[in-house]
């Protein structure tokens, strides 16, 4: 008994193989929408992780200089901005509350290297992520530009919604990437 198979171009009439084609295609088109906003760690590139560096000082309130071993890292803190100190009173709370979370020896998570040649990082003390605590307190607003994980917009509208912070009145210390382009 031979077994007869079938070409694959004639499971289906022409007009069925086109409809399946362009299924696949706009879900192949759409995909990079459709996950953006899912936090799948497969898909994230792999960060790398830095303990024991001793807080050098806090810039700003998503800016810190530490010491990592001998090397002296300048880190911008992943997900967050913060006012600027020229936006009067914000960047100088945002960074006060930045000071006063932060201990004096952190561990970072190391994402990437911004265009300055800053570290983009999460700062950690211990397992409190101190980047989301900025947020939580409203001392800074979600950079959704560069950020998608979930944590961080759930953190801005439970701020927001209390007027914590920056949320207390509106201005431009909301979006300080917006007060910047001007």
């Amino acid at each position: 008994m031979t077994r007869r198979t079938i070409p694959w171009h004639r499971l289906l009439p022409r007009h069925q193989r086109l409809l399946v084609w362009w299924a696949l295609a706009g879900l192949g088109i759409a995909a990079p929408w459709l996950i953006a906003g899912v936090d799948l760690p497969w898909l994230q590139r792999q960060a790398s992780e830095l303990s024991g560096c001793r807080v050098a000082s806090v810039y700003d309130g998503d800016t810190l200089r530490v010491e990592c071993g001998t090397e002296k890292l300048k880190v911008r803190l992943h997900c967050i901005d913060a006012p600027e100190m020229q936006q009067r009173p914000w960047g100088t709370e945002s960074r006060n509350h930045l000071r006063a979370i932060t201990p004096r020896v952190v561990s970072l998570r190391i994402h990437d290297t911004d265009r300055y040649g800053r570290k983009v990082a999460e700062a950690f003390a211990g397992e409190t992520n101190i980047n989301l605590e900025m947020v939580r307190a409203g001392q800074a607003a979600v950079f959704t530009r560069y950020c998608s994980a979930r944590a961080y917009d759930r953190a801005q509208h439970d701020a927001r919604a209390a007027g914590l912070g920056i949320w207390s009145k509106p201005g431009e210390q909301q979006r300080p990437w917006e007060w910047r382009g001007r």
